[in-house]
This record gives C-alpha cells, structure tokens and sequence, in this order.
C-alpha cells in the first residue's frame, strides 16, 4: 500500500466487523496462494548464507527463534499462560506489547517473564497500521517509542502488520528488529528480503544500527485464520528447509488467537495443540542439532560476527523480478542495508466497487493504469449472473462475490444489499 491507500484503509478498519476483514482476506489469499506458490512458503534462493559465515555456536546446524506478538488485551492475558507452556517443554521466546493500545502494561508481568528466562520487546506504538505513514509521522512516534524503550529495559522492536522501513528503524535506540520476513505475499506490505539469515542494518556511522531478524516460517494468524490450514505440516515442511540450509528458523506467533480452553473457539482462533505439538516436533526431530537463543542473543551475535562476513542483501516484491542489492567487490560497504539503491517498490492495490467491473469505466481505468505502472491490482465487485468467482482482465485480478438484479423498491432495499455486499 501507499502512504494515502494505507491511511484510507486504517481510517475505515475500525468500522469494518473483524469477521468481514478476515473473510476478503480469505478470499484474495486463496488467489495470492497459488500464484505465488513459487515462492512461498519456501524461496528457493533465500537459503544462501552470507558470504564468509561461520555458523551457528557450538557447532548447531541451525537456529530456532520465538518470538510473540501481543496485538490485544486477549493476548496480553494469555502471555503467562503461554511463557509456562514454553518452559516445560525447554524453550524461550520474546514477548512483544503494544504501549498504548490496551492498557499499561504491569512491570509485574515483565518481571515474571524476565525471570523465566523470557525477553521483552516493543511491538509498534498504537497498532494502528499508522506508524510509517510519513517520516515526519515516524519522527514523531519514534520520540515515544525511545521512551518505552528505555523504560521497559529493552532494545527490541517488532512491527505491528510489518509495515517496516528499514532506513527509518535506524533512528530507534534498539539493538534488533523483528519487521521484515523472508518471503509473505499476503502482508500489506509483501517486500521480502530473500534471506533466512539475520542482518545488520546500519547507516553512515558504523557502530549505529541495528540486527535486522526476518521471520522465516508462516505466522500463525496467516496460516490458521486466513489459510484456514487444519494441521502444522506447512511449519513442518519449512522448518525443514531451513534446518537444511542452516539459517534462522524464527516463527512469529500471536497468543491472541490462540484456543487456551477458555471458551473463544472459533474462525478466528487456531487450537494451541497446533503451537505445542509445532514445539515438540522441533526438540524431537532435531534434538541437540539446533541454536535455540532469544532474538537478543541472536542480535548480539550478528553484531560480533557483523565484521567477518557480508551481509549484503536483496529484496523480493511479489509480481516482479527479483534484484540483487550492490555485490561485494563493489564499493557500497557490503554490511549497510542500502535500501535507498532499490528501485520504486509495487505497490498492491485492492479496490472494493459496488458495481459490474467490467461496465465500471472509472474503475477500470484506474485499475488498468495502476497494472501498467506496475502495481498489483485486486477489485472486489459485483457478479452478473453466469460469470465465474475469479476473473483476469488485462492484469487486473477481479473478485466478484455477489449477484445483483436492480429491482430494489426503495432506499432501505438498496442500502440492504449494499451491506450483504460488503459482508460476502
């Protein structure tokens, strides 16, 4: 998304029923599956270590990092529960809390957390998908997440959604970042950077920066709630994957929409026995091969090692054709993100139109010079009766999702089938 369809959309968000959010996600995800099923859930090319590693400490063929998002107050009150869990079957995660989105947050639970061995991260500020609308706009929240930074004892950040820019992070007073994934075509902003290894992210001072730490298995709000997938073998398969090709297995995960037993089954909550069982495949099938740290062992890691090895990097948009960043025999410094050297990033688009798309001639228009600019168009619009669900036209990806005869009797009729429209 741009900068304007970002604010517009999360502007609307809390007006539309979080059942209508998951069910048009459902929908353009079983399309975004299959035509990036090249490149996910496993990048073939992603699995390149940096130029001069050395692996993983103590000889281990991999790495497994945990890591929580905490999105609601539902989550918030599951942490501890989740903390336990983790520690009787020998692992440890970080736990990532929104400052000002449900409520202080106790420094009893972090006391808690940090005494089992657990870390504590920064998730965003608000989690309202608004943090990187302008640089100015990142400035300014950047000033109050300093604050909590430092008075949550901790130099960890996550993003909320993903929505990252990396040249921007730099200004956080942080040591990692968890904000960007190795390849996820269904985030709002799908830019992977190509690599199941961690990176440091610098600018022109090269002792200021940070560890960037990309997500590498599917989170589990995409792969339950928006997949709807039944069993872990998509966890299992990549996990796999990435133990062979010895890089960083962290699985980024929400105890949000985790079934404690407490009565909120449902679509859009997974069973915890998914997560558990995921936990116990790993210490089983793998036991005594892995580098099990917390991301702020990871980070410091990588900022020892930063001097010894490239980290050169690449970023892969989905729809378009993959670009290496600057190679090492080049001058750009190998270990700096460069970012700014990356071409103008597609954009995707999703247009939602109570109208027959293809007599919509103001839509289309649009939509169609959006494609040849480049982006990636998505509308979701009315059926006339025989068309098909899923329709191509000229690159633009039509949605219909529900017939219309115009024989309403009045305003309230209209107004009617204009919100079944928008609950489809």
């Amino acid at each position: 998304m741009n900068s304007f369809t970002n604010q517009a959309f999360y502007t609307i968000k809390p007006l539309i029923p979080r059942p209508l959010q998951i069910a048009l996600r459902r929908q353009i995800a079983q399309y975004q599956r299959k035509r990036y099923a090249h490149i996910w859930p496993i990048d073939s090319n992603a699995g390149n270590p940096p130029a001069n590693w050395t692996g993983w400490p103590e000889g281990k063929e991999f790495a497994i990092v945990l890591s929580h998002d905490v999105d609601t107050r539902k989550g918030y009150d599951n942490a501890l529960k989740l903390a336990e869990l983790e520690e009787k079957l020998g692992f440890r995660s970080s736990f990532n809390f929104v400052p000002e989105r449900y409520g202080k947050v106790s420094p009893d639970l972090f006391d808690e957390l940090r005494r089992r061995g657990f870390d504590i991260a920064v998730h965003g500020l608000k989690h309202d998908g608004k943090l990187f609308l302008s640089k100015h706009t990142f400035d300014r929240h950047a000033q109050r997440i300093n604050e909590y930074l430092k008075e949550w004892n901790t130099e960890g950040f996550t993003s909320p959604s993903m929505h990252h820019n990396l040249e921007w992070l730099v200004g956080l007073n942080i040591n990692y970042s968890i904000s960007t994934f190795d390849t996820d075509p269904f985030e709002p902003q799908p830019d992977g950077v190509g690599t199941i290894f961690p990176f440091w992210v610098g600018n022109s001072s090269p002792s200021h920066g940070f560890v960037e730490m990309p997500y590498t298995l599917p989170q589990d709000s995409t792969l339950f709630i928006i997949l709807k997938e039944k069993t872990i073998d998509t966890w299992e398969r990549k996990l796999d994957w990435v133990a062979q090709h010895g890089g960083m297995a962290l699985l980024n995960t929400h105890p949000d929409y985790m079934d404690f037993g407490n009565g909120v089954s449902g679509e859009l909550f997974y069973p915890l026995e998914h997560y558990l069982r995921f936990l116990d495949y790993i210490r089983t099938r793998y036991a005594g091969k892995f580098y099990h740290a917390l991301p702020s062992a990871v980070a410091d890691l990588i900022k020892d090692k930063r001097g010894r090895f490239n980290l050169s990097k690449k970023r892969i948009i989905p729809g378009e054709s993959r670009e290496e960043y600057k190679q090492p025999d080049q001058k750009i410094p190998a270990s700096t993100f460069q970012a700014s050297k990356h071409p103008r990033r597609a954009l995707r688009v999703a247009m939602l139109t109570y109208s027959f798309y293809e007599s919509d001639n103001r839509v289309r228009r649009y939509a169609e010079t959006l494609v040849r600019r480049g982006d990636s168009v998505d509308v979701i619009s009315l059926r006339r009766e025989g068309q098909t669900d899923y329709h191509e036209l000229n690159g633009v990806r039509v949605f219909r999702v529900q017939d219309r005869v115009r024989d309403e009797k009045g305003k309230w009729d209209y107004l009617s089938r204009i919100l079944k429209f928008f609950c489809e």
